[in-house]
């Protein structure tokens, strides 16, 4: 599935789990009201419950997001003269040079130029060809020792 679709799942998950929580927490609050009365405390099990939706929160939301920060700032980190970015606003362009916080691209047939800043970069397309290429020779390395295998038999 897409991150978009896990994320947009995770949200309607989270908002369920808050539903149930809030009602959750009526009930235990009707509850402790029941008990207080006769010496009971319904804290533990709303404290739990709150402890869990908290973990859920952080392992489908947070974990999952500072994770593909780090990636995008490892990317735009990497960047040289020579890869073709694309920005946040759509501007594909070729880097022309490279500075602390920001990159001149060339764009067009024109040779336009552009400044634009380090953290509008959304995309590096030569970074993610060369990803790519290797995990293609990779494949076929691996295919051809299972011939190899299969002819010698």
């Amino acid at each position: 599935m897409k991150f978009k679709t896990l994320v947009k799942l995770a949200l309607s998950a989270c908002t369920t789990a808050t539903l149930f929580s809030l009602s959750t927490i009526t009930a235990f609050a009707a509850e402790a009201n029941n008990t207080a009365a006769a010496g009971g405390t319904g804290l533990g099990g709303m404290l739990l419950s709150f402890g869990i939706i908290i973990l859920f929160m952080y392992f489908v939301m947070i974990r999952p997001q500072k994770k593909k920060e780090k990636e995008t700032k490892s990317m735009q980190d990497n960047i040289q003269v020579g890869d073709e970015v694309v920005t946040i606003g759509g501007i594909v362009g070729m880097v022309v040079r490279k500075g602390d916080d920001n990159v001149v691209i060339e764009t067009g047939g024109e040779r336009n130029k552009l400044r634009i800043k380090l953290w509008a970069i959304s995309e590096n397309t030569t970074a993610n060809e060369r990803k790519a290429a290797e995990k293609d020779s990779a494949k076929p390395e691996k295919k051809s020792k299972k011939k190899d295998d299969v002819t010698e038999e």
